[in-house]
This record gives C-alpha cells, sequence and structure tokens, in this order.
C-alpha cells in the first residue's frame, strides 16, 4: 500500500513536472492536426494527405518550369533565325538560363528517338 501511494506521488509530481516544462519547449502542433486528435482521427492520415498534396503541387510546378524552359528554347531558336543579329545576345541568355541550343535539341531528340522505340 505505501508502495502504491508512493508511485502516485511520483507520478502526480513527474506530471507537475512535464506540464511545467512543456509551456517553455518550442513546439508548434498545426490546429489541424490536433482537431484531427480531438475527433478521434489518426494524425498519421493528415500527415499522408499533406504529404501527397505537397506532392501534386511539386508536380503541377514542375510541370510549369519544364513548360516554360521549353518555350524558352522554341523562342530562342525563332529569334536566331528571324533576327540572326540579335544571335549571340540569345546564345548568351541561354547559357545564363540553363538553355539549350539548338544542336543540344536536335541531338537529344534524336537520342529519345531511337531509345523510345526500342
Amino acid at each position: 500500500m505505501i508502495e502504491s501511494s508512493f508511485r502516485s506521488k511520483l507520478l502526480t509530481t513527474n506530471l507537475a513536472a512535464l506540464s511545467t516544462t512543456s509551456a517553455h519547449l518550442p513546439v508548434q502542433i498545426p490546429p489541424e492536426i490536433i482537431a484531427y486528435v480531438e475527433d478521434g482521427r489518426n494524425p498519421d492520415i493528415y500527415t499522408r494527405e499533406f504529404v501527397e498534396l505537397v506532392q501534386k503541387g511539386n508536380q503541377y510546378l514542375k510541370g510549369k518550369v519544364e513548360a516554360f524552359a521549353s518555350f524558352r528554347d522554341v523562342l530562342a531558336e525563332e529569334m536566331s533565325s528571324a533576327m540572326p543579329e540579335v544571335r549571340g545576345e540569345v546564345e548568351r541568355v541561354l547559357e545564363a538560363t540553363g538553355g539549350r541550343r539548338r544542336e543540344q535539341r536536335g541531338a537529344e531528340e534524336r537520342r529519345n528517338g531511337e531509345s523510345g522505340g526500342s
């Protein structure tokens, strides 16, 4: 009986210390997770859904980046063809922005065409 009383008192003391200490910890829990737990839902579900949402957003942005890069390359090629006097500037901009020259694009398309048919 004495041991049980001692354990209860020790538990109470430790919980009080934990409560006091936790107020000073820099942990921020999103309100959505708290709502999940209060509604009896598993916070892992929230995490999984959040990760899936971030992945979809990343895929969308990657598509936009690739589309703009492709547009940059096509625009540079067309500008170089239409206005040969700015070809040097166009090449400089392509190099500065990671663009591909026409020769590089043609070689890559040939490589992709050969590997795509296999």
